[in-house]
């Protein structure tokens, strides 16, 4: 692929997961159900193989808890955390923040590993993309996320242990960090103001890959009425087209080409049966309704007339 430049705050590289050199940072516990609008939980949890997120020295517990809300949203399960610069409990519980800003996916904390080192988090992995904000001079292939996962789904799926690694909060990775990448991850972003922040990255780099591996909307239209048949749309024209003759709404020697332009008006609406017929009780009503107040009136007068 073309190398391509982004101006950007944000830093992020890829590998896969590894059950090498690591250590579990709490103790195995259960964890409730993700709470939030729109969460199912009569639904189980996306299980599969998967990028592993690798953050370098995040600064906030509180980003951590973000992360790992974004990668639960689109199917990433394995967190890794290079040296996080305020520390990481190692002997159960988690770190405060992380807990509601991870709204729910805290399973995801309780099973992050922890290394000294980016290049520790890597070792095991086999293939590692690098995400940088800026052009480093290294000669490497530069992709977006939505270029790079066709790719690494297909790594994923073939048994390689691939993984992503996001950069400090302010300076993003090293150069030095970059070079453990096989290729360059970045956003096409708006470079007069590019900056992201860490969870909006990871967020970004899970739709892209959940995407890529057949992730599906939690719903979709819901419409038990079938199309409409023409029988019912003729019919409605009919009705709808005789009702304006009547009022008038024709010019002389204008209606064909004027009933011609309302029907594909109509046709556009690509309208179901239930709609139709709802559509035709409108102009009836619209022609109706006024008929039937006039008669209610001329019948509310004709007491006091009598009576006169």
């Amino acid at each position: 692929m073309l190398a391509t430049r982004a101006s950007m705050t944000y830093e992020l590289a890829v590998a896969p997961a590894d059950p090498g050199r690591d250590v579990s940072l709490t103790k195995t516990r259960s964890h409730s159900p993700m709470t939030g609008s729109g969460t199912d939980r009569t639904r189980p949890a996306h299980q599969a193989p998967a990028p592993v997120v690798i953050l370098v020295e995040p600064q906030l517990a509180e980003n951590i808890g973000m992360c790992a809300r974004a990668m639960a949203n689109f199917g990433l399960s394995e967190m890794r955390l290079v040296a996080p610069r305020d520390g990481w409990p190692t002997g159960g519980g988690l770190k405060k923040g992380a807990t509601a800003a991870a709204s729910g996916a805290t399973h995801i904390l309780e099973n992050a590993r922890l290394y000294a080192s980016a290049a520790e988090a890597v070792a095991d992995l086999n293939h590692v993309l690098a995400t940088t904000a800026r052009e480093r001079g290294q000669m490497k292939r530069v992709l977006t996320p939505a270029e790079a996962m066709p790719e690494i789904a297909g790594r994923v799926g073939g048994g390689e242990r691939v993984g992503i690694l996001f950069g400090r909060e302010r300076i993003g990775l090293t150069n030095e960090e970059i070079s453990f990448a096989d290729a360059i991850l970045t956003f096409p972003v708006n470079p007069a103001f590019a900056s992201l922040n860490l969870a909006q990255a990871v967020l970004l780099t899970g739709y892209e890959w959940f995407k890529t591996t057949g992730g599906e909307p939690p719903f979709r239209e819901n419409n038990p009425s079938p199309p409409a048949k023409r029988e019912t749309i003729l019919s409605m024209f009919d009705y709808l087209e005789g009702e304006l003759d009547i009022s008038g709404f024709f010019p002389p020697g204008k209606k064909p080409v004027m009933t011609a332009n309302l029907r594909d008006i109509l046709h556009r609406l690509d309208m179901t049966e239930q709609e139709a017929r709802t559509l035709r009780g409108v102009f009836k009503s619209l022609v109706e309704g006024p008929k039937k107040a006039r008669l209610l009136a001329r019948q509310a007068s004709e007491p006091e007339q009598s009576e006169s």
